[in-house]
């Protein structure tokens, strides 16, 4: 983990913003601008998220002066934000964080796998919490909680069905011992690894946190 979560005080313009976005106010951990902000910080978003609950509550004077100076001034706001972005190289790690530690970690999640670009390892996350509520013989397009997620997710059912189907070699209970050629199966296989002996409320409990991603 980075020394000091990569968080820089000039930043809170940034989290200004966002909490200002209709609807404003606290957004949910893993909604796209959330997730999207982490990304080009390289802050967590749950710090992101903890941070924002300081802003809301305006729990230091320091926040109380920022709150103050830009909160009800958007063209003083905008110019900060674009001027922050400039230096920082628009969410590339440059001068704006030299002499800053980075070592990605949870970047990775929200990146597109190896084997298909629209998949990413929290899209991966979301289904492997559906695969626990279903059996086999529903893990198929016309199952509706299938075809809700797919909607949800932008796409198809029968996609959301092939990676169940990875899934079921990865699950040692099944001894699904044929082989599999399947670009995913690796990404799918970590997942597995991650999250497959977890507890599966706190799973359910994830995958509800990042479908926010999707809403």
């Amino acid at each position: 983990m980075a020394k000091n979560q990569n968080w820089k005080d000039d930043c809170w313009v940034l989290l200004i913003q966002l909490y200002q976005k209709k609807p404003a106010g606290l957004k949910p951990l893993y909604c796209k601008a959330m997730v999207d902000l982490s990304l080009e910080l390289h802050v967590p978003p749950q710090t992101l998220h903890q941070k924002m609950k300081q802003l809301e509550s305006l729990d230091t004077p320091r926040i109380q002066q920022l709150w103050q100076h830009y909160a009800n001034n958007p063209q003083r706001l905008n110019r900060a934000v674009k001027l922050l972005r400039r230096m920082a190289g628009f969410g590339n790690s440059g001068e704006f964080y030299e002499g800053v530690e980075l070592q990605e970690s949870f970047e990775h999640d929200f990146r597109p796998i190896e084997g298909d670009s629209q998949l990413m390892p929290f899209t991966l996350i979301i289904i492997l919490d559906l695969y626990f509520r279903l059996t086999p013989i529903t893990m198929v397009p016309e199952t509706p909680e299938i075809q809700d997620l797919a909607r949800l997710m932008h796409m198809s059912a029968a996609k959301i069905a092939d990676i169940m189907e990875v899934y079921q070699h990865c699950d040692p209970y099944l001894n699904r011992n044929e082989m599999l050629f399947s670009p995913i199966f690796p990404a799918c296989q970590d997942i597995w690894q991650r999250y497959g002996n977890s507890d599966t409320e706190q799973l359910a409990t994830l995958a509800e946190q990042l479908k926010a991603y999707y809403r």
